[in-house]
């Protein structure tokens, strides 16, 4: 029974968490934009926003299992709520730099900060073996319905106010204090998580970002995730949709549509990689329907018609995340217990350094004619040398509970 209720809090702070990233990503950048700052200076706050998530998600997520899994959680909550409040009380460009480096703000409305690792690494201490890989694609698919209610409330609600006579600002400031109540909210719900989320025995054996049995393969499968991060990097949403624009002169509103589509296909797609997990086996699985999404993906641009394009493009979304609650399922099963967080922590931090670097990239190759589609087939390229290099090294280190 107290396990079940630490599971329904879980799934509650994901739910709530990422409602709040959408409800503010809609927002912030015309919040600050109202407030006075420059294109340059909201990027460079966007950037010092994330540079500062890495650094202060590493130290917590790696870690947690040592100083307790609830405590960060409880950390990370609180300096949502900090940055939140700094952002709707200053318009100062230092103060908001800090809250920035130090606080928890998500400008894209993706998951950050060390929430996910942690708490996946909790449901994994949570939940028997056999039921991690159904748990996680559940717990992904309530955030990315949460982060596409969230997106969609924070837009409506700022634009009714400035209906009602608001100004556009305070209508933003609206929806800041909306994403303060947020990280309030779920700080609330971690309080209410029992020790069950504990590792029963914190290691005292010297390690490296909180890793030591299992440091090779969490090395490993960082470099691999890495890879994988920088590719799909290369194609984020954004940038498609700007290639829509540009390819086929598609307006904004059928952009939105198409998108709205994928996403939802998405989210399904990662509820069906369930029972081929227990049929095949979560590495199987991960790269074998990664490999035909893969290559939907370089075939995108090469469609002759904005019709064919679409279809290619909502059947790869389709499939598209198969790979990911196997993916989080398989690194949570390999890893010792006790190093959980840690490895979820290093991996994740992998994945967002390797997404950083790539956006530039594509956005230089979308800058020349004769280039426009080879963001989508340098990243199918790269995404299937990462498929074919996880299995080679991975296929033969079984999760327990596919142990025969």
């Amino acid at each position: 029974m107290r396990q079940s209720k630490d599971i329904i809090l879980l799934f509650s702070t994901r739910i709530v968490r990422l409602f709040g990233y959408g409800f503010l990503s809609v927002v912030l950048a015309l919040y600050l934009a109202d407030a006075g700052l420059s294109e340059w200076g909201i990027g460079a706050l966007f950037s010092l926003t994330l540079a500062g998530d890495a650094g202060v998600s590493l130290w917590l997520t790696t870690s947690a299992d040592r100083l307790g899994r609830r405590r960060m959680l409880i950390v990370g909550a609180a300096l949502m709520v900090i940055a939140g409040v700094v952002f709707l009380l200053t318009r100062n460009l230092v103060l908001l730099a800090v809250a920035a480096i130090i606080g928890v703000i998500s400008p894209s409305g993706n998951e950050i900060g060390p929430f996910l690792s942690i708490e996946q690494a909790s449901l994994s201490q949570l939940l028997p073996a056999e039921r991690r890989t159904n748990v996680f694609a559940w717990y992904n698919l309530a955030g990315s319905f949460a982060t596409a209610l969230g997106a969609l409330s924070g837009g409506w609600l700022s634009q009714a106010l400035q209906t009602s006579g608001w100004t556009s600002i305070d209508s933003y400031r609206a929806v800041l204090a909306g994403y303060a109540l947020a990280g309030l909210a779920i700080l609330l719900c971690f309080l209410g998580v029992s020790r069950a989320v504990e590792v029963a025995a914190p290691s005292a054996t010297p390690s490296l970002l909180g890793l030591h049995k299992s440091r090779q393969v969490v090395f490993k499968l960082a470099a691999l995730f890495s890879v994988d991060a920088f590719a799909g990097a290369l194609v984020v949403q954004s940038l498609v949709a700007y290639w829509f624009s540009i390819r086929f002169g598609v307006a904004p509103g059928i952009i939105g549509s198409i998108f709205f589509g994928a996403n939802v296909l998405a989210g399904i797609s990662a509820l069906l990689a369930v029972r081929l997990a227990a049929q095949f086996g979560l590495i199987n699985t991960m790269v074998f329907t990664h490999i035909p999404s893969n290559i939907l993906l370089i075939l995108v641009p090469l469609m002759p018609t904005l019709p064919l394009a679409i279809a290619v493009l909502l059947l790869r979304f389709s499939i598209s995340q198969m790979d990911v609650p196997t993916r989080q399922s398989y690194t949570m099963a390999v890893v010792a217990p006790e190093e959980r967080s840690s490895a979820s922590g290093v991996t994740t931090i992998a994945r967002s350094v390797g997404a950083s670097m790539a956006p530039a990239l594509s956005g230089a190759l979308l800058g020349v004619p004769s280039l426009i589609s080879a963001p989508f087939i340098l990243a199918g390229s790269l995404k299937l040398i990462y498929d074919l290099s996880l299995w080679r090294q991975f296929h033969g280190l079984t999760p327990p509970e596919e142990a025969k």
